[in-house]
């Protein structure tokens, strides 16, 4: 999807952050706010190394801009006023924008030193939104991220506009290349984690700071630690690794995909045929979950039918020795799948105002608990695990007799499954049912599973 194609509803997502945002002030009692981009910060106080910026969400939501010392002034009946320091610096240069398709809509002010932006914060009750407290202090505004006022506009990023959607939409084409690629390179065997770690980001042309995480490559044991970011540099010995988990994204113009598949080689024995016939498992069972999705329906809901789903997927390869319910109602499904089915997905990997309410106690890790509407955009991921820090009380416990240890040992060596997608709801169809757009399998049909 061309940039010029997603640019094209640019126009009506700033015309509806506008109303949105003085309705927000008003109710907030505000006149104005000041939207921070970010400032540069230091590695450390020892030496005279920068961190790459990472835009203030709030700011990015507007201008798809990375630029330190960047603000916008937004308040009732007013152009917005995007200031922008335009000083030169022979030790450092800005990323320059992507696009520039925001320009045209805004007043812009060029500023030779950041602290210039002073002179152009607004009379009245002004609101300061961003990482910076002391730049607050130093431009004289006192109200820091006003708690009802930032709740206001992190509700705003719960449902996403075409623009948006546009932006995701290229965001999960632009990681698709790379999955494919390192998909490819799993099977021929030869590379190191991290050599797969900088492919991906070769083909998705996206350096580190661009994506929007760490990227997770983990081959065999590693797949069973969730943020596996420590990449082994040592290439794979003779056979090869025998799985890989990959969970890694792209950005487009600020907003993030998060796409999650696990793969498995064909070891010829009877182990990898029970770890493979579980990685087809997850996968037929998180394309039911994306199936199930159901305007009205509590995230919630959704993530106690994926321990269901697991339970049941566990009960029929032998994995526990009780039927599906049981596996749930004992706890034996949050051993193999401790996290929650999903979360929210925008400028942030994990988006905000999606999870305002608190998930159950037994669902510590669930980061979406909201009710599902139309023009939401959120991941589905189950997944199913070999982790001994939390198999060792189940095998320690009562209840041990409901598990195959033996069976786990084997297949612990595999690590673990996650397969996951980035989907839209569309809204209720004419006969009830809620459609959906899978970001994901549009540009990445293949899910996880075996050459």
């Amino acid at each position: 999807m061309s940039i010029e194609a997603i640019t094209k509803d640019y126009a009506a997502h700033v015309e509806g952050l506008q109303r949105s945002y003085e309705k927000a002030l008003a109710e907030s009692g505000f006149d104005a706010v000041v939207v921070h981009g970010g400032a540069a910060r230091r590695r450390s106080d020892f030496d005279d190394q920068w961190w790459p910026l990472r835009a203030t969400p709030h700011f990015q939501h507007w201008v798809a801009l990375r630029e330190p010392g960047a603000a916008l002034v937004v308040r009732a009946g007013r152009r917005p006023t995007l200031l922008r320091v335009t000083a030169v610096d022979y030790w450092e240069h800005a990323n320059a924008p992507e696009s520039e398709h925001f320009v045209e809509h805004f007043e812009q002010v060029a500023l030779a030193a950041a602290d210039d932006a002073k002179a152009h914060v607004p009379g009245g009750r002004v609101a300061f939104v961003g990482d910076e407290a002391a730049i607050a202090a130093r431009w004289g505004i006192e109200a820091v991220n006003p708690p009802g006022l930032v709740a206001a506009l992190d509700a705003l990023r719960v449902y996403k506009t075409a623009y948006e959607q546009g932006c995701l939409r290229e965001a999960n084409r632009r990681a698709a290349h790379g999955h494919s690629a390192l998909r490819r390179a799993f099977f021929e065997g030869a590379s190191s984690e991290l050599e797969l770690h900088l492919a991906y980001l070769a083909v998705t042309q996206q350096d580190d700071p661009e994506t929007p995480y760490k990227n997770i490559v983990a081959y065999d044991g590693n797949a069973a630690t969730l943020h596996h970011v420590a990449y082994a540099r040592r290439r794979p010995g003779e056979g090869g690794p025998r799985t890989l988990l990959l969970d890694a994204g792209a950005t487009c113009l600020g907003y993030c995909s998060d796409i999650t598949r696990t793969w498995v080689r064909d070891g010829g024995d009877a182990t990898s045929a029970v770890f493979r016939g579980l990685v087809e498992g997850v996968e037929a069972l998180q394309q039911r979950l994306c199936a199930a999705v159901a305007v009205g329906m509590p995230y919630e809901a959704l993530h106690d039918r994926a321990h269901d789903e697991v339970g049941a997927l566990l009960s029929a390869t032998g994995v526990v020795r009780c039927s599906a319910e049981e596996a749930v109602s004992s706890g034996i499904t949050r051993a193999f799948f401790p996290h929650g089915l999903g979360h929210s997905l925008g400028l942030q990997c994990h988006d905000v105002g999606c999870a305002v309410v608190k998930p159950r106690a037994d669902n510590p890790f669930l980061r979406n608990t909201s009710v599902i509407e139309a023009a939401q955009v959120f991941t589905i991921e189950p997944g199913l695990y070999f982790i001994d820090a939390l198999l060792r009380p189940l095998r320690e416990g009562g209840g041990s007799g409901r598990v195959d240890w033996a069976l786990v040992d084997a297949l612990a060596p595999f690590g673990g499954i996650r397969i996951e997608d980035d989907v839209v709801v569309r809204g209720a169809t004419g006969g009830g049912a809620t459609e959906i757009d899978n970001l994901t399998r549009a540009v990445l049909p293949e899910g996880g599973g075996a050459a």
